[in-house]
């Protein structure tokens, strides 16, 4: 309410609630667990993204999402990593890129929840989208590289894209035959409520089988919103496509809420467990402050590059590409908050 009133993202007045809430007297102490909290709420949030993403406009747009979604978030590793190795020389240089890993992708839900009362252009609605569903897995899968490197010593770049190319075929298989699987139960139910909950499991559906194959859970549950949306049209009828629709909008408003109150709530936790707000402000304060502008000016970089790519492109008689522009670029470089992925994963 106050958050309205004040003209302020929703989002933010959750995140400072949460963390307010967290250093009542008496209240109990939230820890979290990461692999449950990813389980409970990202899938369901990127299947909702993927289920109503219009599929051409993704295709259209293609080249720029996946320059945002794997360039962006592998280019924000690497400056991440040297920052922290210059901040901190004693941390061994995998573990400086994990950390770059850990920070490196922006979070849908947060971006969303921002942006979500702007009119944006249509294709910078499009580029946020299409990044919002596919970073996840490069950042996670950078991660698990970097922890690799970390237990082993060693690190292969042949292996890494190997490995890379194995976990995203491989989610998108498994999130295709998941698709496939309830676009043939789907039409034999008969009950529309049945309906309407079978297209919500189906997020966790893709998003578990995928992770117990070892490959990308993300990927498969992105691939699987994509084709069950792609289809809807077809199994459902327009009294449930309606029921649906807002169904699915009370359910997003409140994982979207919780995550951002869960988020508030662990300043508690971690401020306890690295020895109390003494500690955080005499050691921690200014390589984290560091940390953040290099993560931020990755991205503004990158964005920045990329489009002066374009226009250079252009001027040499490529036209197949349309350039964005100082103030689409600005709007690109700013969209990149990150939550529940980033904290899940720390």
């Amino acid at each position: 309410y106050l958050a309205h009133r004040l003209n302020l993202p929703p989002a933010v007045a959750l995140i400072v609630g949460g963390a307010g809430m967290a250093f009542i007297p008496g209240l109990p102490r939230v820890s979290l667990d990461p692999e449950l909290v990813l389980v409970i709420f990202l899938p369901p949030l990127l299947m909702d993204g993927a289920w109503f993403i219009p599929l051409r406009r993704l295709r259209r747009h293609l080249v720029g999402t996946l320059a945002l979604a794997i360039g962006a978030v592998v280019f924000t590793t690497l400056v991440v990593a040297v920052a922290t190795h210059l901040l901190l020389p004693s941390l061994p240089w995998a573990a400086c890129a994990a950390l770059g890993a850990i920070v490196s992708p922006p979070d849908a839900v947060s971006a969303r929840a921002v942006l979500q009362r702007v009119s944006l252009p249509t294709r910078l609605s499009a580029l946020l989208e299409g990044e919002s569903l596919l970073n996840d897995a490069t950042g996670l899968v950078l991660f698990r590289f970097a922890i690799a490197a970390a237990v082993t010593g060693t690190f292969s770049t042949v292996d890494a894209v190997g490995s890379f190319a194995l976990l995203t075929v491989g989610g998108a298989a498994v999130g295709a035959a998941c698709a496939g699987a309830w676009m043939f139960v789907v039409k034999r139910l008969e009950d529309e409520y049945l309906i309407i909950a079978s297209s919500v499991l189906m997020g966790w559906a893709a998003y578990i089988l995928s992770e117990q194959v070892h490959v990308s859970g993300v990927i498969g549950t992105v691939v699987c919103g994509l084709i069950c949306g792609w289809h809807q049209h077809t199994v459902f009828s327009a009294t449930v496509r309606l029921r649906g629709t807002s169904f699915w909008g009370v359910l997003v408003f409140l994982l979207e809420a919780s995550v951002f109150m869960l988020i508030g709530s662990s300043l508690r936790e971690v401020v306890t467990r690295v020895g109390g707000f003494e500690v955080v402000f005499d050691q921690m304060a200014a390589p984290i402050l560091w940390i953040v502008l290099a993560m931020v000016l990755a991205r503004f970089v990158w964005i920045f590059l990329f489009d002066g790519v374009l226009v250079l492109s252009r001027r040499l008689g490529y036209r197949r590409f349309e350039t964005l522009g100082w103030r689409a670029s600005s709007v690109l470089s700013w969209a990149g908050m990150r939550g529940v992925v980033t904290l899940a994963v720390a």
